[in-house]
């Protein structure tokens, strides 16, 4: 079964950086579009940034809150993801999910039901 672990959060100054990890066991990196998301309270989850697989070009986008300040990357060996955040303001607090594009799903023995997983994320904080 897929499994995902987001490490790297914390508090951090508005202007600082920080440096988010994801370490996935059950589905390859590197063969997936692959996702940030971050959701605060009371709102939906919403993309950050999206790397596309290596098949498909391993292709960029972020969202324009973040565009600039933000980047995305990935190590196929290990199977690892990156985002690392410069320029932090208030705004970017929120916690830190990756996951594919669409996000991976856990199943039932016999494959009859599914649900989208989702790792435990990352907390940041961006505050005086």
């Amino acid at each position: 079964q897929v499994q995902l672990v987001e490490s790297g959060g914390g508090l951090v100054e508005p202007g600082g950086s920080l440096r988010l990890s994801c370490v996935g066991r059950g589905r390859m990196f590197s063969l997936n579009d692959m996702t940030w998301y971050r959701q605060t309270p009371g709102k939906e989850r919403e993309m950050v940034a999206t790397i596309s697989s290596i098949t498909s070009g391993a292709h960029i986008k972020y969202s324009g809150s973040v565009k600039g300040r933000f980047a995305i990357s990935r190590d196929n060996v290990p199977n690892v993801m990156y985002l690392q955040m410069n320029r932090l303001t208030p705004e970017d607090t929120a916690v830190y999910y990756c996951n594919g594009d669409p996000p991976f799903q856990r199943c039932s023995a016999s494959y009859d039901y599914c649900v989208d997983y989702w790792g435990q994320g990352a907390q940041v904080t961006v505050s005086a």
